[in-house]
């Protein structure tokens, strides 16, 4: 069972951890971790390092691709080559994934058009520009094995269910027990149609580094 998360700079840590740590756990998984050339990549905020052990062109064929979004994950848009990779192996999978924004590079390679998708909540309007039809729910199956994750914890829960659909709901129970995945969040505002106006204004606001995408410019954004 080979799995293939690609790694670029300014990728968000949990968009790739979180699935990771659960997949990982499938019978003779093998996880390969692929850039645009072997070496460390660094996450959005430039202090976490993550190390592609392959780069994309000695990774062929994949049973589960896993495409992680971050803020910077724009920037590869408009890559070529990625995004061929990222056709040629979702041609040989059984799943092709992602996490927050990074479905919108699996729109960019243009296998989302005519589908329903889930991506970050700040990236709507950028995700239906492929042809793809936002739905806010967390995990989103559709046809051809394609699966798409909201925000973050979100790719814990479509990694728990590619479990599911892979070996089996006692499986998928007993890799959630393993890493304790039992959510009990302190405030009800992880999503945009539930955040208190305070909590978006003070996203809008604040000062950064780098960041996921700030708040929709259009009431079309929220759906």
């Amino acid at each position: 069972m080979r799995i293939v998360i690609p790694l670029f700079d300014g990728f968000t840590a949990l968009d790739v951890v979180g699935p990771y740590e659960v997949l990982r756990m499938l019978p003779e998984s093998d996880v390969v971790f692929a850039a645009n050339a072997p070496g460390p990549c660094t996450d959005g905020e430039g202090s976490l390092l993550l190390l592609a052990t392959a780069s994309f062109q000695d990774v062929m064929e994949a049973d589960i691709l896993v495409v992680p979004g971050g803020p910077d994950a724009s920037r590869s848009l408009a890559d070529e080559s990625l995004l061929d990779w990222i056709r040629r192996i979702h041609a040989t999978t059984t799943w092709t994934t992602s996490v927050c924004t990074g479905s919108l590079l699996l729109g960019a390679a243009g296998l989302l058009d005519g589908l329903e998708a889930t991506t970050h909540w700040g990236a709507v309007d950028a995700l239906e520009s492929y042809g793809a039809t936002y739905t806010a729910r967390r995990v989103v199956e559709q046809p051809g094995g394609i699966v798409t994750a909201a925000g973050v914890s979100s790719g814990i829960d479509m990694a728990l269910r590619l479990v599911e659909l892979i070996a089996g709901r006692v499986a998928a129970e007993a890799f959630q027990l393993v890493i304790e995945y039992d959510p009990q969040p302190p405030f009800d505002s992880g999503s945009y149609a539930k955040a208190p106006q305070e909590a978006k204004n003070y996203l809008a606001t604040r000062p950064r580094r780098s960041a996921r995408p700030g708040p929709p410019a259009s009431a079309k954004s929220l759906k």
